[in-house]
């Protein structure tokens, strides 16, 4: 179980639950279709994203396989939502988690994703004792591969067109981190 004290803190973010007020900045990337592009929906309306937006709240703890932990993702010098990383509990018997991450392209080139999803490895790997830790995404997402290399982790599966996503067959790329090569990167740096 993972019930994080928040906010939690990077050099320059600020990670924690999101909250009502959080409904203009997270629609302000949420609406956008280079946002949406490689992920499973489409720009979102301002009422999809105040329904997301409470799902997001809800998720502030992982209590059981299964369960997300969502983080609102604050730019600490402006108090700007630049976006969201989230964990999932995937397996308790295996030990296994799965991370992810959305930023508003206003924020993208600046390395906040590679921190605040540095973030979240540490708290599946040494909050939460994990064995594995693995992040999925379309294999056309090169932006979001770099993240992933970035955080030391390795390419482990290139599936050839695995899922039909908004009418067309998409590739599936897998990476994952093992709790052993994320203590070697903490005590080789």
């Amino acid at each position: 179980m993972l019930r994080p004290q928040y906010p939690l803190e990077t050099e320059r973010l600020l990670l924690r639950p999101f909250a009502t007020g959080d409904l203009e900045e997270l629609h302000a990337y949420q609406s956008l279709p280079e946002v949406a592009r490689f992920l499973y929906w489409e720009p979102r309306t301002v009422e999809e994203s105040r329904v997301f937006l409470r799902q997001k709240m809800a998720a502030t703890a992982l209590e059981k396989e299964g369960d997300w932990l969502v983080l609102a993702v604050e730019q600490r010098a402006t108090g700007a939502l630049i976006g969201e990383v989230n964990l999932q509990w995937r397996s308790q018997q295996h030990r296994q988690g799965e991370i992810g991450y959305i930023f508003n392209p206003a924020y993208h080139g600046r390395g906040f994703a590679t921190e605040a999803a540095g973030m979240v490895l540490r708290l599946g790997f040494e909050l939460m004792d994990l064995h594995r830790v693995c992040g999925r995404l379309d294999g056309r997402n090169e932006a979001s591969a770099r993240v992933l290399e970035r955080l030391g982790m390795r390419r482990e599966a290139h599936l050839v067109e695995n899922e039909f996503v908004k009418g067309e067959w998409c590739d599936e790329v897998v990476y994952a981190m093992l709790r052993r090569e994320w203590d070697a990167l903490r005590n080789s740096g």
